[in-house]
């Protein structure tokens, strides 16, 4: 019924902003002691659980194969929704997130959030220009990094993916880093966009095996980057049969 939804959207709203304040002080830590980055991850993990068993949101983390947690990745999810985030927080692996200059406008969450992850605004060539800078020299110190490949939540008919930019798998090469290929199959049900009421669901994320980066050059960008987007369109396809296979 349309009401529990509109309750149950808004309870989860409240939930929302009552964890942020509770892993306010823990965030602080890691950005007075940029050394201890890892605690993003550990945190964003306990967030994500909290914010899913609070708001009634069964989850299901897949991982086809055992991440080593003392490696780096590039996770490279498809984004169909705002939930695509906390749903990222589930990585075993810790890591941080390029994610799209907007979220620093969000009062108090965005001071956070540009503090902790990398921003970029795709509009402009010197932000992503500087985004790429800032992701290689996070990578150079050790960290993993989550980067949505489609830019930000872009398709029109989803589950349909939007095309692939360069940067994640640019990035990946240039620092022989493996990239893990993520579907999250059911979040634009769960939670369309634009953002509308929940809709009680599953959430699902499948990580799947790692893709070596050594040996590749950026003459390979092109074929990395097609290899990511058809494993996780097959992935797509399987939870949603009638979805039409397109390219990269």
């Amino acid at each position: 019924m349309k009401w529990l939804r509109i309750v149950h959207t808004y309870y989860g709203l409240t939930v929302f902003g009552i964890l942020f304040i509770l892993f306010l002080p823990l965030l602080l830590i890691p950005i007075l002691l940029p050394r201890q980055f890892q605690l993003i991850g550990i945190f964003n993990r306990w967030w994500a659980k909290l914010l899913f068993l609070f708001t009634f949101l069964p989850f299901k983390v897949d991982c086809r194969s055992k991440l080593d947690p003392s490696k780096q990745y590039i996770f490279c999810p498809n984004h169909l929704s705002y939930l695509d985030i906390p749903t990222m927080g589930l990585n075993p692996i810790n890591t941080i997130f390029v994610g799209k200059s907007e979220m620093a406008n969000i009062p108090l969450f965005g001071f956070m959030y540009s503090r902790l992850h990398i921003t970029v605004d795709r509009s402009k060539l010197k932000s992503k220009f500087i985004s790429l800078q800032r992701s290689q020299e996070a990578l150079d110190e050790g960290k993993s990094l989550v980067i949505y490949p489609e830019g930000g939540i872009i398709s029109k008919q989803p589950p349909h993916l939007a095309k692939f930019k360069d940067g994640a798998f640019r990035a990946a090469i240039e620092k022989q880093v493996p990239v893990v290929p993520v579907t999250i199959p059911y979040n634009y049900i769960i939670m369309p966009d634009p953002p509308q009421y929940l809709y009680p669901q599953q959430i699902v994320v499948v990580f799947h095996e790692p893709i070596e980066t050594r040996g590749m050059t950026l003459e390979n960008v092109d074929e990395l980057k097609q290899r990511v987007f058809d494993i996780i369109q097959a992935e797509l396809q399987r939870h949603h049969p009638t979805l039409v296979l397109q390219s990269a």
